[in-house]
């Protein structure tokens, strides 16, 4: 095991994937549970087969572009295995000159959870924390929530929250137990505002809650938003305005590959009205500043 250290060439990069999947283990044998739940996340994105990590950095290397990694710890919310932090975290060290690791924990794991956000960081070098309130069940501004946040504040790392409605469940029945009310990112003013220093992203365009997410962005400096997971050209008025203008340098690009491929993020981030002033950030540059990689 060595510790994650980016061996990135960032003047050469086209752009910065804060928002990525590792799906598929190259470890363990996949658990049943999650070939229906990634025939259905195909269906619903119309995406194909999942990759593994070592293809998901070879893919990212042809398009000169980086990638923020992560799997998202659902073994309590839905009772699918997890891949290991650790698998992330040893596979991006293979292929650093791509790769940035997340970490992701399920906030019921309690004590044991915290013990491991500090191992992840301390011992594998973690870059930030993925999180999914409505696959995990739930509410970010639980107080039983705050001890992993302090590990993760005190570290200087972000922690990356999925918002808005979703595709896990999406069509199945009963939405596989999924409950859409977690992931409201007003939940998140309150861990801005109790944890100032953590830097925390507000992953995807927030339908239905997008006025939402805007007024936590523009009242919070502590708070991003990544436009991952949606077609650009769907992106609401008033996400461009305000990337346009007054959340300029918070705002990352993430595509949610292999949900949606950057190839299409990038073709229809061309054709909507972001200034060509702004495209730069929002591709690498404000990415670079959170993960502490560069100005």
């Amino acid at each position: 095991m060595s510790k994650y250290q980016p061996n990135i060439d960032f003047d050469r990069l086209v752009a910065i994937d804060i928002h990525t999947h590792a799906s598929v283990s190259g470890r363990m044998q996949r658990d049943p549970c999650a070939i229906a739940f990634d025939e259905a996340m195909e269906k619903y994105f119309r995406s194909g087969k999942p990759p593994t990590i070592p293809e998901v950095a070879h893919y990212y290397r042809e398009r000169r572009m980086a990638a923020v990694i992560f799997t998202v710890d659902t073994e309590a919310g839905m009772g699918h295995w997890r891949i290991a932090n650790e698998e992330v975290a040893e596979v991006a060290s293979e292929h650093n000159d791509v790769l940035i690791p997340f970490a992701s924990i399920d906030p019921a794991r309690g004590r044991m959870g915290v013990r491991e956000a500090r191992r992840m960081i301390e011992e594998y070098g973690v870059r930030g924390f993925k999180f999914h309130p409505s696959a995990q069940g739930f509410y970010p501004n639980d107080p039983g929530c705050y001890p992993l946040y302090e590990v993760i504040a005190d570290a200087g790392l972000p922690a990356l929250f999925h918002t808005g409605q979703t595709g896990v469940g999406a069509g199945m029945p009963g939405g596989m137990g999924i409950k859409l009310k977690y992931s409201n990112p007003i939940y998140l003013d309150d861990v801005a505002a109790d944890f100032p220093t953590l830097q925390i992203v507000m992953a995807h365009p927030s339908f239905p809650w997008q006025d939402e997410a805007l007024a936590v962005a523009t009242h919070k400096p502590n708070t991003w938003i990544d436009l991952s997971g949606w077609s650009p050209k769907y992106f609401p008025a008033n996400l461009v305005q305000y990337a346009n203008s007054l959340i300029k340098d918070r705002v990352l690009f993430g595509s949610d590959y292999p949900a949606l491929t950057p190839d299409r993020w990038m073709a229809d981030f061309d054709r909507i009205a972001i200034k060509p002033e702004v495209r730069p950030g929002i591709l690498k540059h404000n990415a670079l500043r959170l993960l502490g990689l560069g100005s």
